[in-house]
């Protein structure tokens, strides 16, 4: 694997030097992979508008959504409610795979295959400097996928309106890990992160497939541990009392149990044994153990937001780091 080193030559410039001359020749380089983020983002608008038009045309006799007399003792959504909520379900997982495709085309096609091929020598005998040819492939696809990201959101954000306030609503909460990611700013420092860490996979590797697989694994582990851990994000909301607690339709609940006189907390499983007895009185073991009072810990819809900043500041601090990274690589591997 040899070393990036910036050819000397004095060859006047025919291609600009700045970083906006950069980027014309990079637009006109894929043109064919614009129209096709083009194309997705038509697909992903006009998926939403469709749903919209179906759940309008739908029969619904009542202003719950209700395909039955309205008042009676059946209630019947119509199909396109109910295959909208599940068509719309794991839309914020959609768009965190189209965030990772972004961050793969960065990582393969876009600096990668340069730098296998050695055509990246061209830009650079040219007057166009390392820096100015890498901020260059990081500014355009970060500038049009926060462009096209933001109207996807929007897009999805119009759809799930669409479906608030329908009883018997079997549409997953605004808490989802199909729905959380899609709605808000995450997505956006997600999407920046992916341009990031795809840059940071090329320079490192300078092989295209390498990159591109790298790239996802990436991105991949950053999504999945952020999902895992996003209730930890924000302090949760703790509840208790002498009766159940009682919970809103908007609650997250992270984790109930019982409380001791002491104040300890009592869950399900120092009580619950399933293989040694399916059958086991679990309210008399809690008071055996000291149980008087109801717990639990939530986070309330009012929540979505700090989550999603916090969400997003994580990962907005990740894609300066994965940036400053690339950088420093390219600069030690170009001399």
């Amino acid at each position: 694997m040899s070393t990036l080193t910036r050819p000397k030559t004095d060859a006047v410039a025919t291609t600009p030097g700045t970083l906006r001359g950069s980027a014309r020749v990079l637009l006109r380089a894929h043109r064919r992979a614009l129209w096709a983020g083009a194309a997705l983002l038509a697909l992903g608008i006009g998926i939403v508008v469709a749903l919209r038009v179906w759940m309008a045309s739908a029969k619904e006799l009542c202003a719950d959504g209700d395909m039955t007399p309205c008042g009676g003792p059946v209630y019947q959504p119509s199909y396109a409610r109910t295959s909208s909520e599940t068509f719309l379900a794991d839309g914020g997982t959609v768009l965190l795979l189209v965030a990772g495709l972004i961050g793969v085309f960065v990582a393969g096609p876009l600096i990668a295959r340069e730098l296998e091929s050695g055509t990246f020598r061209l830009a650079w005998a040219q007057s166009v400097s390392p820096a100015h040819w890498l901020a260059a492939r990081l500014a355009v696809p970060a500038a049009l996928a926060v462009v096209g990201m933001t109207v996807l959101i929007a897009a999805y954000r119009w759809g799930l309106w669409a479906l608030r306030g329908y009883p018997y609503s079997s549409m997953a909460h605004w808490h989802a890990s199909g729905i959380f990611p899609g709605t808000g700013p995450a997505l956006l420092g997600f999407t920046l992160l992916a341009v990031a860490v795809g840059a940071l996979c090329a320079v490192l590797v300078r092989r295209t497939l390498l990159s591109m697989s790298l790239t996802a694994l990436a991105l991949g582990t950053v999504a999945l541990g952020l999902g895992q851990r996003r209730d930890e994000l924000w302090p949760t909301a703790f509840r208790q009392g002498h009766d159940p607690v009682r919970l809103d339709s908007g609650d997250w609940v992270v984790d109930m149990g019982r409380l001791t006189e002491s104040g300890r907390k009592l869950y399900w499983e120092d009580c619950y044994d399933y293989a040694a007895d399916p059958l086991q009185d679990i309210e008399a073991c809690w008071r055996e153990l000291g149980a008087v009072a109801h717990f639990s810990e939530v986070h309330p819809a009012s929540h979505y937001w700090p989550l999603q900043l916090v969400e997003t500041g994580i990962l907005l601090a990740l894609a300066a780091l994965a940036v400053f990274a690339a950088f420093r690589v390219l600069r030690r591997l170009h001399g």
